[in-house]
């Protein structure tokens, strides 16, 4: 099966909004703090990608009871977003993940390169 067969809710914190959306204070101060940022193109972008991991995504890290987070990704066939370098160099990303809150049902997206894979 693939999609997520429940109701969700948008995460209201702005900060983990923010933090992947490109020209935002949170955005650059992550790449301040960290030298790295994983930014989708544009907000519109990152609306498309939870729309569509919504319908087709698939469920990744079933099995992790210690994280707090359900997790569905999906690849794109073209770039969503990127990868931002402290050095101004950036690497197209074509995977997005939701996280959902296991206890709230609020989510975020992330564009990622791959499914996460270490627990």
């Amino acid at each position: 099966m693939s999609g997520i067969d429940r109701e969700i809710t948008l995460e209201t914190r702005i900060s983990l909004i923010a933090k992947h959306l490109p020209g935002t204070q949170k955005a650059e101060s992550e790449i301040e703090s960290e030298g790295i940022v994983h930014l989708f193109n544009d907000r519109e972008t990152m609306e498309r990608v939870a729309a569509e991991i919504k319908l087709r995504g698939e469920r990744t890290g079933e099995d992790d009871i210690e994280d707090n987070y359900e997790r569905y990704g999906l690849y794109f066939s073209e770039p969503i977003g990127y990868i931002l370098k402290a050095d101004g160099s950036r690497i197209p990303l074509n995977y997005g993940e939701i996280k959902i809150k296991k206890n709230t049902g609020k989510y975020h997206v992330i564009p990622r390169t791959k499914p996460r894979t270490s627990y």
